[in-house]
């Protein structure tokens, strides 16, 4: 009896230990799983306070677009920004489009031009001018409008890197996916993809020429290439970017209304 006894015991534990552990590997899956997102937050919000001030800040932005190798044409923007949701994009130059305006609240975005009484509403991925999107100058704030997961490691121009996948929140931000390069000692962002809902790849963008700029060291030069016609380039070059203190009523339509 005793023996049976124990053979039986033995087969129960077993039948437990058999059910217990796939359950445990899944916990375990998860809670690894939940840390890795985690990380993926902390690399994406770090990188995007690497790339603009958290607080209020003024920047002037040189857009020059190439093709075939060739420099075609050159925009310059001044970009006026309160957080991570309010943005006005001011066309400088060329002289004949000065006095157009952005502004941004939160995902919506309208343009003022001086020839047209009513703003109107635009897409944050409509095309500002060459590979430059809306939404590269009027809302740059990743973190908020992705869902980041950690894809991996790998080098790039000989710096180590932390690889992560960015998921749109919605179709309302300016792309449906970016694949994200950060390198893994300080955060900086060094390389991204950005693809279409489609799953087409559209353009790449490399983060290059650091310097200290508005307290911190930021990339100063932002190469973005056309994936789908080689040659086609645009180089945003940054410059004087200051900390300024931003009202509030400067980001609303009655402001911008005055401006023109």
């Amino acid at each position: 009896m005793n023996e049976r006894f124990r053979v039986r015991r033995h087969l129960i534990s077993c039948l437990a230990a058999g059910l217990l552990v796939p359950s445990l590997a899944r916990a375990a899956g998860a809670e690894a799983g939940n840390g890795d997102d985690a990380l993926a937050r902390r690399l994406v919000e770090a990188a995007d306070g690497i790339r603009f001030p958290r607080d209020s800040f003024q920047t002037d932005i040189t857009v020059t677009n190439y093709s075939d190798g060739e420099a075609r044409d050159e925009r310059v923007f001044r970009v006026l920004s309160r957080g991570n949701e309010n943005t006005i994009v001011m066309t400088m130059s060329p002289a004949s489009e000065r006095g157009q305006a952005l502004l941004m609240r939160g995902r919506d975005l309208w343009v003022f031009m001086p020839t047209v009484s009513q703003p109107v509403r635009l897409s944050l991925s409509q095309r500002l001018t060459g590979q430059v999107a809306n939404g590269d100058l009027a809302r740059a704030n990743f973190s908020g409008d992705y869902n980041p997961s950690r894809i991996g490691a790998e080098t790039v121009d000989g710096v180590a890197a932390h690889v992560l996948d960015l998921a749109a929140v919605d179709r309302g931000v300016t792309y449906a996916r970016v694949k994200y390069w950060v390198a893994e000692s300080d955060s900086r962002p060094l390389l991204a993809e950005f693809y279409a809902l489609s799953g087409r790849l559209l353009k790449t963008c490399r983060y290059e020429d650091y310097r200290e700029m508005a307290g911190r060291t930021r990339p100063t030069r932002l190469v973005i290439e056309d994936a789908l016609k080689k040659g086609e380039m645009s180089i945003l070059a940054y410059d004087a970017m200051t900390l300024r203190d931003l009202p509030e009523r400067m980001f609303t339509r009655e402001y911008l209304r005055r401006l023109n």
